[in-house]
């Protein structure tokens, strides 16, 4: 049972690890096999054969080889995977951040859990609790379809119960395994783009106001959902499994909707874009990457963790950003930070972290 507090107190991450699939997809090899799944495709796939080179990816991690890829696979066998692999990387990054903070599975109160490429009843957050020998009592909050924006938002979620309960240990679990979402028959111009993207990725983040640690300070975050836009992100669900929706005019909408948001969040906190050292936001795709640096301002030096988390593991959805965040912590960067990301809604996720 956690101890309520309605003192005002300050959230902070104290450990953030990421783990990912033994399996490396170099973007070359995905484009010569595209070339042959895809034969045909949309008029011709060599008019879509330059979207791999052009999507400043050099490789990602799948859950599932290469050859996997050309083969028909249903529903169930998809989340059959989605579950063993969903459940072995979470523990995997788990356990290291639990070994970063010196904490055990038992000192955790809480556990929010993110996730949109797969289904799991039991959720995913009470398998890894059988996994890895967390307390019988520690409350779960599995949270399913806020999509890329789940690594800003559930981040947001994790430090909202740790300030409501300043005596608790939050974990923030989150994975995606994109790859399974593929679909070999489909051959509409959003199933071939996103083979071009996606990867798969997990992350694990403590949070806590209890301990006397240095620490990531989290806060304030917020979120916008733009009305009418239900058809800009998203899944549709089809036979065979997820089938990817999104919209070719993200990058638009980015450039000509997003910084009005952002900018009436930083004022409600006091917060000026002076007081910005860094931003860490979700790298989408290379086109939405350049409408975020057209959208703050942001010169490419400014933007080079999430080119790099891009470049090396392509989009993980809702893990992403979180990969971004441990990026700019091992570069030491310092000072506040604005995280930002994009999702089904269609929503934006903002957070402020202080890296110290």
């Amino acid at each position: 049972m956690l101890l309520q507090n309605a003192t005002a107190v300050t959230p902070r991450m104290v450990a953030l690890a990421t783990a990912v699939p033994a399996h490396v997809l170099e973007q070359g090899a995905v484009a010569e096999a595209a070339t042959t799944i895809f034969a045909g495709a949309c008029g011709g796939f060599q008019h879509f054969a330059p979207v791999y080179d052009h999507a400043d990816i050099n490789r990602r991690h799948s859950c599932v080889p290469l050859e996997w890829f050309g083969l028909a696979h249903d529903f169930a066998e998809r989340n059959g995977l989605f579950l063993d692999h969903a459940v072995a990387l979470l523990a995997e990054a788990a356990d290291a951040a639990l070994v970063a903070a010196g904490l055990g599975p038992r000192d955790i109160d809480v556990l929010v859990t993110v996730s949109s490429t797969g289904m799991a009843t039991p959720a995913l957050d009470a398998r890894v609790m059988n996994r890895l020998g967390f307390r019988p009592d520690v409350e779960r909050l599995p949270i399913f379809g806020l999509g890329c924006a789940g690594g800003v938002l559930g981040l947001a979620r994790a430090a909202a119960m740790a300030r409501a309960a300043p005596g608790a240990r939050v974990m923030l679990l989150a994975v995606e395994l994109c790859s399974l979402t593929f679909r070999r028959d489909d051959r509409s111009v959003t199933n071939i783009i996103a083979t071009a993207l996606f990867g798969d990725g997990a992350a694990a983040a403590i949070v806590t106001c209890r301990d006397d640690r240095p620490g990531v300070v989290l806060g304030p975050w917020g979120e916008h959902t733009w009305p009418g836009t239900l058809d800009v992100m998203g899944w549709d669900m089809a036979a065979d499994g997820f089938q990817v929706v999104f919209s070719r005019e993200i990058p638009a909408l980015v450039r000509d909707r997003l910084r009005p948001v952002v900018d009436d969040f930083l004022a409600r906190h006091g917060i000026a874009w002076s007081g910005i050292a860094g931003f860490l936001c979700h790298p989408g795709g290379a086109k939405v990457l350049d409408a975020l640096a057209d959208c703050f301002v942001l010169d490419a030096a400014q933007l080079r963790h999430a080119r790099a988390t891009l470049r090396d593991h392509g989009n993980m959805s809702s893990v992403t950003v979180l990969f971004v965040l441990r990026a700019a912590m091992d570069a030491v960067a310092r000072g506040r930070h604005l995280m930002t990301t994009l999702g089904p809604g269609f929503s934006a996720g903002m957070l402020l972290a202080d890296l110290g």
